[in-house]
């Protein structure tokens, strides 16, 4: 037996596992080998993109109406060979090789220099009581990344990560189980040349599954599932970029956001009367602290009912909603999946969704019940299309008064087994739970962690369907794919420094499994924070993709004057710098929604071959350009900061260092250490008080000169879909040295969609700057 399939681990024999290949069928996709034990198909999806089936069952099961990934057909046809000897089967495209081997079969991958990955351990597929299961053999050096929403830090090797929704309120630095449940990650290692190789897994199960990475084993990763087949997707890099592209050409990507989005949202647990919101708007405002969301949490609805107002605190809501869109404000309101249970009340949403059998029922079918807000409630079976589009079709009586964007919450579901208050057990719908369309019935064994991404999508379809501008769409709950959906929060943080400091590798690891619009409540939403903690953690939320404070029920305030004049003036200036940087970040947004590249990104996502950044997870990028190395330790007034090889520029100083070193950087508590790429081409607008209170008059182009650099930047409207036509424009701009010179190059405007009448300001950082007027013309720029 080949040396890379690994040992045989001594404690897994009560797993029955695969045998011989005994007989080979070709296709147009690849492979379908029957074997002693099982049936495994092999398909060639991308080059770079292999599937691998296994079921015991003996047939390979039908796709499902609700999978998540690009159904096999829908793939370009691929180009390879196929080699049979009496020892192995070998498949190769122009990227890679898979191997596999015929007693046992076994599968490994290799590249075109014969690097090994994603190969089977000796024991490799088994089966047991329902369950199934892939041993895969873990390289010397190799690190591993993504998994979804995770606590701690960002490299997982020897850990355990269980993927099953769950409402993971007070979680700490272990918890496993979380509100999203992501079954990807993306393998990491130096070769011999010391330049990083990485490859990535897509577990296709909707069931409870789970990764051990080398926790009980070293050396060997099992994933096993409480499923009747076994799934997964093995996606070739070597680099971390192109391993996402294909990640999210199988999941899904997500759409461009309303530009509004990218601004500073503000909520509490919650602003309970009309008459405190206004309060609070005016309050920024007057302040000149710039917002544009206000989200309404679960008080403003008649008691918590879906779909509702509280005639008391809420009785003009849709004067109110009018009032705030006058001052610049978007308003998002909050919807949970629990329908109050009123069979006698009139209370339409729990009235036709009984007259048109939406909500989950037990298999004996009666009706399932658990209590959440509104004490006794329902629950739609958003498995189901019809529910889909029922509740979609909802979101319209709250459309129609103008608001702007649901946050979809306790979606994982979060239920007890009696009312809120009592000391209850948290619960989930019983397993055997009949869920989806009657001809293709399920159990909540298998919908349960598509709940909120179901709910989700519902939502967005149908916030598309009655509103005639792109809407903001929030989740607590998701699974793959959940981007092409919603944007996702990290849930019910704490007002914790570590809250703050874990913040960052959740959100990398968020990014590196294809979510890239995603953030944590400013400030910690359970607990009180103090003025220096809400301070650093402003100027941690600037780099969030999604920027928004939170606060809960009983906790202090976490507004950004509540802490006196010195955080509101370090708030103020810190949330300009964020307004200032939406084009830029505008940009980052449409390289995710074209790429699946995060917005937020560890350093190893551009410094593979950089084996400093490997566990490098309290320091981030923005994009490729700008490096925050934050400050999460109360006291703390310099750090130690890696720079990586290149140029860097002290953001603040413009002070000049070369990496690949590292430096001790000031940080009072007005400072957060920021540092820009040479090369780097950053885009910026003036301050505003929202966004689009004023065209983008003057567009900066502020450049950092001492390496070429390039930067295609992006703008459409902001708001409509014409984007998704075509109507959009992009601007290639370049910096080179040549000779004692700097040049800029900016290309004609691409594309249909023209921006304002505008000045332009190149600043090249030391040197001096330019301006013209953008009249959409190709131009070369010189500085001495």
């Amino acid at each position: 037996m080949p040396q890379y399939f690994g040992q045989l681990p001594v404690n897994e024999q009560a797993w029955s596992s695969i045998g011989a290949v005994q007989t080979v069928k070709r296709d147009e996709r690849g492979v379908l080998c029957e074997c002693v034990g099982a049936t495994v198909a092999i398909a060639i999806l991308a080059p770079n993109l292999v599937r691998v089936k296994m079921s015991p069952m003996g047939d390979i099961f039908p796709r499902r109406s609700w999978a998540i990934t690009k159904d096999d057909p829908k793939w370009l046809q691929v180009k390879f060979e196929i080699r049979e000897t009496p020892e192995k089967i070998e498949i190769e495209t122009d990227q890679i090789r898979v191997y596999i081997q015929r007693q046992p079969c076994a599968i490994a991958c290799f590249d075109k220099y014969n690097r090994p990955f994603a190969h089977d351990a000796q024991l490799n597929m088994g089966w047991r009581m329902g369950s199934v299961a892939a041993w895969k053999k873990i390289e010397p050096n190799e690190n591993f990344y993504g998994f979804g929403e995770r606590t701690g830090l960002l490299n997982k090797l020897s850990e355990i990560k269980t993927n099953w929704t769950v409402d993971a309120l007070d979680y700490g630095v272990l918890t496993d189980e979380m509100y999203q449940a992501i079954p990807f990650f993306i393998a990491l290692r130096p070769d011999e040349q010391e330049t990083g190789f990485a490859y990535g897994i897509f577990f296709n199960t909707t069931y409870w599954s789970q990764f051990n990475i080398g926790a009980e084993q070293p050396g060997i990763l099992q994933m096993g599932t409480h499923a009747p087949e076994l799934d997964y997707y093995i996606i070739y890099g070597p680099e971390i970029p192109e391993i996402l592209r294909t990640y999210t050409e199988l999941t899904g990507r997500m759409p461009m956001p309303p530009k509004w989005s990218l601004g500073y949202h503000q909520c509490r647990w919650s602003y309970e009367s009309e008459t405190v919101v206004r309060e609070l708007a005016e309050e920024f405002r007057s302040r000149k602290i710039p917002c544009d969301v206000i989200h309404l949490d679960i008080d403003y609805m008649h008691g918590y009912r879906v779909f509702t107002w509280s005639p008391k605190r809420f009785p003009e809501p849709e004067k109110l909603i009018q009032d705030l869109t006058n001052n610049g404000f978007k308003t998002v309101t909050i919807i949970d999946p629990g329908v109050k249970y009123e069979p006698e009340a009139d209370y339409h949403v729990f009235d036709q969704g009984i007259e048109q059998d939406c909500f989950v029922r037990k298999a004996d079918g009666k009706l399932f019940h658990g209590y959440v807000w509104p004490d006794k409630a329902v629950f739609p079976d958003f498995l189901n299309p019809h529910v889909q589009n029922w509740w979609g079709d909802l979101q319209k009586s709250l459309t129609d008064i103008g608001v702007a964007g649901i946050w979809n919450d306790m979606n994982e579901p979060a239920l007890d087994d009696r009312p809120f208050g009592d000391p209850g057990n948290k619960i989930w719908f019983p397993l055997d739970a009949p869920q989806g369309p009657k001809d293709e019935r399920t159990t909540h064994a298998e919908a349960h962690n598509l709940y909120g991404l179901s709910m989700s999508k519902a939502c967005f379809q149908g916030l598309k369907k009655h509103r005639e501008k792109r809407s903001f769409v929030l989740t607590r709950s998701g699974f793959a794919g959940i981007q092409k959906w919603s944007s996702v929060w990290m849930g019910d943080n704490q007002s914790l420094w570590e809250h703050l400091e874990m913040s960052l590798p959740m959100l990398c690891n968020m990014g590196l499994s294809g979510v890239a619009f995603v953030g944590c409540d400013i400030g910690g939403f359970a607990g009180n924070a103090t003025a220096e903690m809400f301070a650093r953690w402003m100027q941690v939320g600037i780099l969030y993709p999604l920027m928004r404070g939170h606060s809960a029920l009983t906790t202090a305030r976490h507004e950004p004057w509540v802490f006196g004049e010195k955080v509101e003036k370090i708030c103020r200036e810190y949330i300009e710098l964020r307004y200032q940087l939406i084009p830029y970040i505008y940009t980052l947004f449409w390289e995710a929604a074209t790429t699946g590249a995060p917005i937020l990104r560890p350093l190893v996502y551009h410094y593979p071959n950089d084996q400093k950044t490997y566990h490098l997870y309290d320091q981030v990028l923005l994009g490729s350009n700008i490096l925050a190395a934050p400050i999460y330790r109360p006291g703390v007034e310099c750090r130690a900061v890696y720079l990586p090889a290149g140029i860097w520029y002290d953001w603040w100083t413009g002070e000049k260092y070369e990496g690949a070193t590292h430096i001790l950087a000031d940080a009072p508590l007005e400072k957060m250490p920021l540092f820009v790429r040479a090369g780097a081409i950053i885009p910026m607008s003036p301050v505003m008080q929202y966004v689009g209170e004023i065209p983008v008059d003057p567009l900066t182009l502020r450049i950092y000169p001492g390496a070429s650099g390039e930067l295609t930047f992006y703008e459409d409207d902001g708001e409509s879909f014409d984007y998704e036509n075509g109507i959009y424009a992009t601007t290639n701009y370049k910096v080179y040295h040549q000779e004692q010179q700097i040049i800029v190059e900016i290309a004609a405007r691409q594309g249909e969609w023209k921006p304002p009448n505008r000045e332009v300001i190149v600043e090249v950082v030391g040197i001096g700057e330019q301006r013209f007027q953008d009249d959409g013309n190709a131009r070369k720029l010189t500085f001495q």
